[in-house]
């Protein structure tokens, strides 16, 4: 499920793959000084992008877990759950944005079921109030990530259609 359109009256931050990049290196660093997860858990399908990286970063195992929603303004639900290989683990759990929470709180309630050591979050861009343990950037302005901005129509790259209005102005 396509993670939530920019809303309008948002001003718009498009990432690119290096400034990306950066981030999770910075990120992972900023984790790595102050905690020392086992095991890294990305959210499917945004958050495994940091996530893998992170996890490589760190010489960390790689597990996923599957969240989505019916549509951009339905809650969010557990599709696929963490392995219980997780379980007396210390977990990091890595997501790519941060706005209501609601996604890494349902993740957080998800990974705890299999009673992880500890689990600490991790986002790429915190943009709204609730703050996960770690974070590379904090911003108001909505996120275009590199991935998202484009998709293949009749065999080539176009500017995704729901996007246009926003980053064409």
């Amino acid at each position: 499920m396509p993670r939530p359109r920019p809303e309008v009256t948002r001003d718009i931050l498009e990432v690119d793959w290096p400034f990306f990049g950066e981030l999770c290196r910075a990120l992972a660093l900023h984790v790595a000084r102050a905690y020392d997860p086992e095991v890294i858990v990305g959210i499917a399908k945004a958050g495994v992008i940091p996530a893998a990286i992170i996890a490589t970063i760190l010489q960390r195992e790689l597990v996923t877990i599957v969240i989505g929603r019916a549509n951009d303004a339905a809650d969010p639900k557990l599709i696929a759950g963490p392995p219980a290989s997780i379980q007396g683990r210390r977990v990091l759990l890595v997501d790519e944005t941060c706005d209501s929470g609601d996604t890494l709180k349902l993740a957080v309630h998800s990974v705890k079921g299999v009673r992880p050591a500890d689990v600490r979050t991790a986002v790429s861009f915190q943009t709204g109030r609730w703050q996960p343990d770690f974070h590379a950037f904090v911003t108001e302005k909505a996120i275009v990530l590199p991935w998202d901005r484009e998709v293949i129509e009749a065999g080539e790259l176009v500017l995704r259609p729901d996007l246009r209005r926003w980053l064409q102005r």
